[in-house]
């Protein structure tokens, strides 16, 4: 009986042990919860509201302690901010182990000189609009899609907008996962030996594993080589940038990167071996400000997230490994 009775007050004691640990909440911290819940549109269950709400506090103190030190880059609030980074990492980031390194590259480094600042945003009609890969760990079929338009506008004059479902669901063979993960290198491997991608509008985006259902005739876009840039060579993404075309990179994405909502992002406790990389994207053009050289990015977690979808990250340091697989397609026109 006394055994009985002690195993039926542990779980009592674990939960008045919780509470007690558990920080104030002010009034002004939980009605601004409440306001960014109508913003997002988010709806919970009793069960999960309290876990929400502490989290998204417990983020909000840590954006607000930030922005009161001296950093390169700002934090604030977006989509993201009533989750912890492990159960963002579970939905949004590379899973299945990666490794992207590409020791001895194909890219040819001309000598130069480079221009100082290049945004393919502003040379013409060659970067589609920020999509949102949603719930999936596909970023890598965004920043493969995003590379393959641009390249084809740039040599063709056309902006296509190309099926990332087509390589969550069809590319496994080169060593890629679906929503669980891959490579754009490796992508672009696909594309061109299975002879074509489709366009978004023939092959629409899920967000979910799914069959494969790549139909030839239907294919809108074609690889003729697959460009990697030597590891760790940042110098030939910027000749890459400047003189070609926007260009695929992977790098390592921690909890402080979740919160970026402007400057330029820098971190100097992320990784830079290929072996750590969990998020690609797509480099569409670089500058320098106030002495600081970075790169500009776009991104796939919609517009409502960074600087419109697109974030700056230091220039020149390998920052968080970006420059450990850094891969581009020559298109067969």
């Amino acid at each position: 009986m006394k055994m009985g009775l002690l195993e039926a007050l542990i779980p009592i004691v674990l939960l008045f042990h919780t509470v007690c640990s558990m920080p104030q909440l002010s009034f002004k911290e939980i009605s601004l919860f409440k306001e960014w819940m109508v913003t997002h549109n988010k709806d919970y269950s009793s069960e999960e509201y309290d876990h929400r709400l502490r989290t998204f506090i417990q983020n909000k103190r840590e954006i607000d302690a930030h922005n009161t030190g001296r950093h390169y880059f700002h934090m604030g609030l977006n989509q993201f901010s009533d989750m912890t980074f492990s159960e963002f990492k579970t939905l949004y980031l590379l899973r299945e182990p990666q490794n992207c390194s590409a020791t001895q590259g194909n890219h040819y480094v001309s000598s130069g000189p480079y221009p100082d600042f290049v945004d393919w945003r502003k040379k013409g009609n060659y970067i589609t609009p920020v999509k949102n890969q949603g719930g999936c760990g596909s970023c890598w079929t965004f920043s493969t899609t995003g590379c393959l338009e641009s390249v084809i506008a740039i040599n063709s004059g056309k902006l296509l907008s190309l099926a990332e479902q087509q390589l969550v669901d069809c590319a496994q063979n080169f060593k890629n996962h679906g929503c669980s993960g891959g490579l754009p290198s490796q992508a672009f491997e696909y594309i061109k030996y299975n002879h074509g991608l489709e366009t978004e509008e023939d092959y629409p985006y899920e967000g979910k594993d799914g069959a494969c259902r790549f139909q030839p005739s239907k294919a809108a876009a074609f690889v003729k080589e697959v460009v990697n840039i030597t590891e760790n060579d940042e110098g030939g993404m910027v000749d890459a940038v400047a003189r070609l075309n926007p260009v695929s990179f992977a790098f390592e994405v921690t909890g402080d990167f979740l919160r970026y909502s402007g400057g330029v992002y820098s971190n100097p406790n992320c990784d830079s071996t290929p072996d750590k990389v969990n998020h690609a994207v797509l480099a569409v053009g670089y500058g320098v400000s106030n002495g600081t050289k970075y790169w500009i990015v776009k991104n796939s977690w919609g517009t409502s997230w960074g600087i419109g979808g697109y974030f700056y990250i230091e220039r020149g340091k390998n920052m968080c490994g970006l420059a450990a697989c850094a891969s581009y397609p020559i298109p067969l026109l």
